[in-house]
């Protein structure tokens, strides 16, 4: 469990920039070293662009942004082969997708076309563009926001992408305290000006693979599955945790673990991450969302009828 830097030092030059957002903050670095992507949902001005640039700024690697907006094409993310005059040739022009870290903005402006340009990118590390697949660069993380979908002008995420993120967070509102003194950070300068990188590219793939070998009990395994299979007896959910939601869950809870400086998983682990994992896969049925039932009361009830491991 030796590396080159620490989880806890990634976390502390966040919270130099986001003031108050400890526990979000710790969730975010969790998701990027367990292999998975963030979608950050919230009202706007809450701090989630000014979170993806300080993360990027803080790992040392490549950093795009892309403003989602409706117009936006699928090569305008991805890239696309373009014609040379001078000699007759095509060649092919990286779109901002080819990066370390992508910040797509305001993800759900744009349209489902454009927001399933990333799926292929999300769930493996590459795109097909012209029937040729292209890697991208490791590591490679996507951090989207997107307003809440009551906002005008938004587009609902497909089902499909919702499911490739490992996590989903609102920042909230900051404490009277912690907006006080971002207001006084703010007079002079940007605080993302104070802030350089704590660690490498490398470093980042050599914590990853220290999270892999964090131990999971099979008694702690089969809670992660009691979980998810109390969503799928749930007579109120349309579409209940997929396999690959179990999965994200068992790897990010590996990445908890050794974020908080433990080479095992406990029970504790799972149920701190099961809301933020699992609530954005899952679809109540209209019967049930009329009735004023959330994806978050049903992992909450799903929690309640497992039985949590001693």
């Amino acid at each position: 469990m030796i590396a080159l830097a620490t989880p806890a030092s990634i976390c502390n030059n966040v919270c130099k920039v986001i003031r108050g957002k400890n526990d979000e903050v710790k969730l975010v670095v969790t998701a990027i070293l367990s292999g998975g992507h963030v979608l950050l949902e919230d009202v706007p001005g809450t701090g989630k662009t000014t979170l993806a640039k300080a993360l990027a700024i803080s790992i040392g690697g490549d950093y795009k942004r892309v403003q989602c907006t409706p117009d936006l094409m699928p090569a305008d993310i991805t890239g696309s082969e373009y014609y040379r005059p001078n000699d007759g040739q095509f060649t092919f022009r990286e779109g901002p997708i080819f990066t370390n870290i992508l910040l797509a903005d305001e993800i759900n402006r744009t349209s489902p076309r454009t927001q399933s340009a990333l799926l292929e990118a999300m769930s493996e590390s590459q795109v097909t563009i012209d029937g040729e697949s292209r890697s991208l660069p490791n590591p490679f993380f996507v951090i989207a926001t997107q307003n809440s979908s009551d906002f005008h002008g938004t587009y609902p995420l497909p089902e499909a992408q919702l499911d490739r993120f490992a996590i989903q967070l609102s920042l909230g509102y900051p404490s009277i305290s912690d907006e006080r003194i971002m207001l006084r950070e703010h007079s002079h300068s940007d605080p993302l000006s104070t802030i350089t990188s704590v660690i490498s590219g490398a470093e980042v793939r050599s914590l990853q693979e220290c999270v892999r070998r964090v131990h999971v009990e099979d008694s702690v395994s089969d809670y992660i599955l009691d979980i998810v299979g109390q969503t799928r007896m749930d007579p109120r959910l349309r579409l209940p945790v997929s396999p690959r939601g179990a999965l994200i869950l068992y790897r990010m809870s590996q990445a908890f673990a050794f974020v908080n400086e433990r080479d095992y998983v406990s029970p504790d682990d799972v149920q701190h991450l099961a809301i933020p994992v699992l609530a954005h896969r899952i679809i109540l049925e209209a019967k049930a969302k009329y009735a004023g039932g959330t994806p978050l009361q049903s992992i909450n009830d799903a929690l309640e009828k497992s039985l949590v491991p001693r």
